[in-house]
């Protein structure tokens, strides 16, 4: 059986360069604009707070619009991810934005021995985590990752969202896919992608994984994490649901038409590691 790496590794690479050559990725603004930020790192800001002079680490990187964010607002960066293709555009986008980031091609798993250890901020952003079949694998990455009283903050989508149909035509929010991390990912073959192009990919097949909220939490405690905060959102930086069923409420955010209330879209969740 294709190890489900190597699957996922490919729909990537060959999703990279759409990716930074679409609108919703403003390539263009990192370029023109020094003060630009990501919009999701926009988001993240009242949260995230001050982070000038911290030695941080991306997870799941990608491009690096995030990252180079991030490097805006003072902090000396890496990113990490397993797409070669994705990381050729996160180095022409830092170029192009003029931020000194390093860029580290490696499984997230593996990410010690790839970038050492003693950072004060792992950040990781939304749609990241079900890539991995083991959350309590990646606390523990994150945990040997962070010095003592290093952070962790994470903004994903929420599980729940994850876990519902998302084709739909009835206008029925119905749960339909797994809750809880599973042995088995969940397989996908789709031809698009989460971002305008007209590109045609070769590469569709994905293996993915959800994991529960309780247990992204445990799994932070296990690792000898504090959680210092856990906030759901009613919005999701993508179109999450199709045939109409979110609104874009600007800011790259979008939430449910009908009654977004009813339905957590997404989280953030911050933790320390003690001090020593």
């Amino acid at each position: 059986m294709t190890d489900y790496r190597e699957l996922n590794r490919a729909n990537w690479d060959d999703r990279a360069a759409a990716h930074a050559a679409s609108p919703g990725y403003a390539v263009d603004r990192f370029a023109a604009d020094p003060a630009y930020l990501s919009e999701v790192v926009r988001f993240d800001l009242p949260l995230l707070g001050d982070i000038a002079g911290l030695r941080g680490v991306h997870l799941q990187c990608h491009i690096g619009t995030d990252t180079v964010s991030l490097a805006r607002l003072g902090a000396t960066m890496t990113g990490l991810d397993f797409s070669d293709k994705s990381l050729e555009q996160a180095r022409r986008i830092a170029a192009l934005a003029g931020a000194d980031v390093t860029f580290v091609r490696s499984d997230v798993y593996d990410a010690v021995s790839a970038v050492g250890e003693g950072y004060d901020l792992v950040y990781t952003g939304v749609g990241a985590l079900c890539w991995l079949p083991d959350i309590r694998r990646w606390a523990a990455t994150v945990a040997a990752l962070l010095k003592p009283g290093g952070r962790l903050f994470i903004r994903e989508g929420h599980p729940v969202l994850w876990s519902l149909d998302y084709d739909r035509r009835d206008g029925l929010v119905a749960l339909e896919h797994p809750y809880f991390e599973t042995v088995e990912g969940q397989v996908w073959d789709e031809a698009g992608t989460y971002v305008e192009t007209d590109v045609e990919f070769a590469h569709n097949k994905t293996v993915e994984w959800n994991h529960g909220l309780g247990e992204i939490v445990t799994a932070v405690l296990e690792a000898g994490l504090t959680v210092t905060g856990l906030a759901e959102h009613t919005s999701v930086p993508w179109e999450a649901l199709e045939n109409g069923q979110m609104t874009d409420i600007g800011h790259g955010e979008f939430q449910l038409a009908d009654r977004p209330d009813r339905l957590p879209h997404s989280y953030t969740l911050q933790a320390v590691k003690a001090p020593v």
